[in-house]
């Protein structure tokens, strides 16, 4: 695809266009108010801090607004210049946008970004995804009244002085690391930054003319590992790979001590893989020599491989810092929801289900439905309470308060509450907004006895940002909170290969919901079922050993009492099931096995509640369900899954 943009117009007449596009407006000063931007699809006037001038349209491409490229040094005084014919750099103070014309990938601020549509030449304007630059420049995202997009930004004294981080290289910079992980390495020239992972945990980089290929790795261990625990470990790895390891040895009296081993892998290529452990951290780099045709070849790059240190001055300006942490934050963003907020830097994420979380248990997790129509905050939050109340016994929960708080713009509702599964009371916010019929959700949870993590709820909420126009253009009637499905309803499920059914409760969430397969699985609010079943297996077998589990399993787990073993009838067949309560980390709860033959196979159901969570409407739902339990002849079997 390279230069395919320049086929109508010179990269000349282009970087003309650049230029232009660059001119600073007069306004365009650090002690005005907002600058904003107004457009809109179809429309050749935007109205530019005020002033109307003549724009050529914006267009939707595969659900994504192009607008010129020039409308934001117009609107900003972002800064855009052109590099390599094809590649459109636009810098705002300490942000950096870098595209590539007919390209579907971006870099913004040094991570990589996947376009739905490619920035494109027409009638010799250069059009550019709204979104990705307005926001990559750190400016805010609204509708108007019209229908229009509402961009606005506030100058600062920051964002006067643009300046190039660089993608592939940075003058004046002789290092390469990650300040949050804490390493460093040289940086020659030619050195190409990679993709990495969404917590920098892993960075990538080749060189430009593709000789060799380097990784480096790095993770928390909870002690710091001698030099032949970190050979064993490198050689264990290699084994599993499928790898031979051609030379190894450990090195003590290193600057920092390291084990290293050489491999040669299926497609003949040499690696050089070092491991270094150094405040209850574990660094690994792996290097492949792409032209290597001996082991000893990687020699040469001894020198690029001895600079790795696992340490960072940030006060050395001869690095280029690869973290995008601050403040002990990450910025993450999901383009589906749009929705950008930050996070822990040290919390695991998962950004596509959007759900993040720390090591002592505290959690933030957002969700995004639609509204049912004449829906308001006050209804939702009672709808919330509610589930509360149906979810957890009295003693176990309680609401704290409810009261109003702006989130991203927008009025929001929280409901305070506080429960207890019975290790220890949990702080829970439950923050919802409603815009443009639908409901943002996001969910914050603490243990108390991690006050540190409780106090960090307001900056949480500060930190996000949610682009109001992205749901609206991207879905329709979104899948209902499973929070709030009425817990009356039921879905029947049948398994063909089995010769079952079961009516299960739509608000339970599946595990694994394949019926053609064992098991099944489904869990809800402090309870889990679950179905096994075995063809050609034995009744008296299955009781026999579970019988003998318990018996000696309550010789030593103190918290484990088998209350009941009880022969009755279940589905019309004989069953025999097991009673227990136990106490499992602390949290109380209470469990049953039914074990059932029918035509040669043997199921097992079973169900567990815990005790904070055993509400009249929850031990009736479970009993409905179990109950429900039929089975079926393979004539008269439904394969697809009935809503009632």
């Amino acid at each position: 695809m390279k230069g395919s943009a320049l086929r109508n117009i010179g990269s000349a007449a282009l970087a003309g266009i650049i230029m232009l596009a660059a001119a600073l407006p007069a306004w365009a000063d650090s002690s005005s108010d907002k600058l904003t931007l107004q457009l809109k699809t179809g429309s050749t006037a935007a109205v530019i801090n005020g002033q109307t001038v003549q724009i050529l349209k914006p267009f939707k491409k595969n659900g994504t607004v192009m607008v010129p490229l020039g409308v934001f040094s117009k609107a900003f005084g972002s800064e855009v210049k052109l590099e390599k014919n094809n590649v459109v750099k636009i810098g705002y103070g300490p942000h950096q946008i870098s595209l590539t014309i007919d390209s579907h990938l971006a870099w913004v601020d040094g991570r990589k970004v996947k376009l739905e549509a490619a920035p494109s030449m027409m009638n010799g304007t250069l059009m550019v995804p709204l979104r990705v630059v307005a926001q990559g420049i750190g400016a805010q995202m609204n509708t108007g009244s019209a229908g229009e997009w509402v961009i606005s930004l506030k100058p600062s004294e920051d964002d006067a002085s643009p300046q190039d981080p660089g993608i592939d290289s940075d003058v004046g910079k002789t290092k390469i690391g990650n300040s949050y992980y804490g390493w460093t390495m040289n940086y020659p020239s030619g050195l190409i930054v990679g993709s990495g992972d969404e917590t920098e945990s892993i960075a990538s980089f080749n060189d430009a003319e593709e000789k060799y290929y380097i990784e480096v790795h790095a993770s928390d261990e909870d002690a710091d590992l001698s030099t032949d625990d970190l050979l064993d470990r490198l050689v264990e790895d290699a084994k599993k790979g499928g790898e031979m390891v051609v030379d190894r040895g450990t090195f003590p009296k290193a600057k920092v001590p390291y084990a290293r081993i050489v491999t040669k892998d299926g497609d003949g290529t040499f690696w050089e893989c070092r491991m270094y452990s150094s405040h209850n951290r574990l660094y690994e780099l792996y290097f492949a020599d792409l032209q290597a045709s001996n082991y000893k070849d990687l020699n040469k790059y001894a020198g690029l491989l001895n600079s790795f240190d696992t340490s960072f001055n940030p006060a050395d300006k001869t690095v280029k810092d690869l973290s995008t942490v601050k403040n002990g934050m990450r910025g993450v963003y999901n383009e589906d929801y749009g929705i950008a907020l930050d996070i822990p830097a040290a919390w695991s994420m998962d950004n596509a289900d959007m759900y993040y979380e720390s090591k002592d248990g505290s959690y933030l997790k957002l969700n995004v439905s639609t509204g049912p129509k004449g829906d308001s905050l006050e209804q939702w939050g009672g709808q919330m309470k509610k589930w509360l109340e149906e979810s957890f016994v009295k003693t176990s929960y309680e609401v704290v308060n409810t009261y109003p708080l702006e989130v991203s713009g927008e009025q929001a509702l929280v409901n305070e509450a506080r429960y207890n599964y019975g290790d220890g009371w949990i702080r829970e916010y439950e923050v919802m907004i409603l815009k443009d019929g639908y409901r943002y959700y996001v969910e914050y949870a603490a243990p108390e006895d991690q006050p540190a993590d409780v106090a960090k709820f307001k900056d949480l909420m500060n930190g996000i940002n949610i682009d109001f126009t992205v749901v609206p253009e991207s879905f329709g009637s979104m899948e209902e909170n499973t929070f709030l499905i009425d817990k009356s309803k039921r879905t029947t499920k049948t398994s063909k290969t089995y010769q079952y059914q079961i009516r299960i409760p739509q608000y339970w969430s599946a595990n694994r919901d394949q019926f053609e397969l064992s098991p099944v699985e489904y869990q809800f609010v402090g309870g889990r079922m679950m179905i096994t079943a075995e063809k050609d297996s034995s009744f008296e077998e299955a009781v026999s050993q579970l019988k003998a589990f318990y018996n000696e399993a309550v010789k030593y787990q103190k918290d484990l009492k088998l209350e009941k073993v009880e022969n009755t009838t279940f589905a019309g067949e004989p069953a025999v099931v097991f009673s227990i309560h136990q106490v499992k980390d602390g949290i109380p709860y209470s469990a049953r096995q039914i074990v059932v033959q029918h035509n040669g196979t043997v199921y097992t159901l079973s169900a567990s509640l815990n005790d904070a969570n055993a509400t009249d409407i929850q031990k009736k739902t479970l009993d409905e369900t179990l109950n429900s339990f039929t089975f079926t002849k393979k004539d008269d079997v439904k394969t697809t899954a009935a809503a009632e």
